[in-house]
Parts: structure tokens; sequence; C-alpha cells
């Protein structure tokens, strides 16, 4: 998953982020396409969430087998601002 994986948001996911009005969180749309397995994905997930700090906000599945995932994390000062995070 990277930069490039990236796609358009659904819109109740832009709205979940826009009632983040304490702007806390920092957020990130992925898609995983379809030839990754559920495990895999559970997996690359799960190594978001122990070493950078990513949490699972949302998962939608769709009927070619790909997925959007939004992930989020709390903002931290002393972390720079990468746009390309997570690095799966």
């Amino acid at each position: 998953m990277s930069a490039g994986s990236r796609g358009r948001m659904p819109s109740a996911w832009r709205q979940a982020i826009s009632e983040d009005h304490s702007g806390e969180y920092e957020w990130i749309p992925l898609r995983l396409p379809p030839d990754v397995t559920r495990i895999s994905a559970s997996i690359r997930l799960s190594i978001e969430a122990e070493y950078r700090g990513w949490e699972l906000t949302r998962v939608r599945l769709y009927t070619d087998g790909s997925r959007r995932v939004l992930l989020r994390r709390k903002k931290r000062a002393d972390r720079p601002h990468d746009p390309d995070q997570p690095g799966l």
C-alpha cells in the first residue's frame, strides 16, 4: 500500500474526519487490492498499529474483492507529518 493506492474516500468517511473538531488525529485512507487476502490485510494492519501507532477506524469491502480502509492515529508534536505513511 502506497500513496498511489489511495483514492477517493466514501462521503461518510469524509464526514467522520470533518467531525474531528479537536484536530488531535491524523487520518489516512488506503485501498487494498483484491489480491490481498483477509489474513494478509489483517497482518499488515496489525504491523501498522504496533509500530506506527495507526488504528483501524473503518473498512469497506467491495464486490471486486478490494477493500478501502481508514486509519487514524493521534498527532504528536515530535513526529513530523509524513504523507506517505503508512508504508505497507
